[in-house]
């Protein structure tokens, strides 16, 4: 882990209107590593977005969580390191087929260096109740490390998985495996849709190397001064 707060901080531009989008990348550029673009601003803008977003300088987090068969997610990782994504997600629980197929897809389409992938292992959103609507009876943190050890034996990056299971998800897999932590919330900030949340210092201290960071920044009367905030608690924590 670097000791330069910024490279580990991802700011979520979630949303559907292009010039609010392409307005905060621009403001919030010099202030985090990666900017994210997920599902939502994707299916409204298109590969385009992706360009003018890495325009900025700052490195693109897509994260549209690929899920299908190998073939399709294969092509679909390879468009998406194209246009210039530097990392990219895929669900855990499409499979070895299908995650292995992801890597083979950003090491054909990638310009220079491939993306990163990182497989999703249980979303933020759900929890022990949510599991169970699903048929699932294990528990939400032995799911995700059933995924993270899944995603690191088909050569993945690392996981998206929430802060809460970050430092198991370190013990299980190393120092190398890359652990992306969304479900960030500062105390001052509301939990939103997100359940199994930390601060930014305790999710740092749980062993987390990339945390995306969305409204408590994007939604703030000024987004710079308060990614600049919790830039300060991050590094406080490293």
């Amino acid at each position: 882990m670097t000791t330069n707060a910024k490279e580990h901080l991802c700011v979520a531009l979630d949303g559907s209107d292009r010039p609010w989008i392409l307005s905060a990348a621009r403001s919030l550029a010099d202030h985090a590593g990666w900017l994210k673009i997920g599902l939502e601003a994707f299916t409204a803008h298109g590969p385009q977005l992706v360009e003018e977003v890495a325009d900025t300088g700052a490195r693109v987090f897509l994260d549209l969580k690929l899920h299908d068969i190998p073939a399709t997610v294969r092509r679909a990782a390879a468009n998406c390191a194209d246009c210039g994504a530097q990392m990219l997600t895929v669900h855990a629980s499409g499979g070895r087929a299908m995650l292995e197929a992801a890597v083979e897809g950003v090491h054909e389409g990638a310009h220079h260096v491939p993306p990163r992938v990182v497989a999703v292992t249980v979303l933020t959103s759900l929890d022990r109740m949510a599991l169970d609507d699903l048929g699932i009876k294990l528990q939400p943190h032995e799911l995700v490390v059933s995924c993270a050890r899944l995603a690191q034996s088909a050569n993945l990056d690392g996981v998206v998985a929430s802060p809460r299971e970050a430092a198991l998800v370190r013990t299980e897999c190393g120092e190398d495996f890359l652990i992306v932590t969304p479900g960030i919330r500062p105390e001052s900030s509301a939990d939103d849709d997100q359940r199994r949340v930390l601060s930014p210092s305790e999710a740092m201290t749980a062993g987390a190397d990339i945390l995306v960071i969305g409204r408590p920044i994007t939604r703030a009367a000024d987004p710079v001064e308060a990614a600049r905030r919790i830039l300060r608690e991050m590094t406080a924590a490293i």
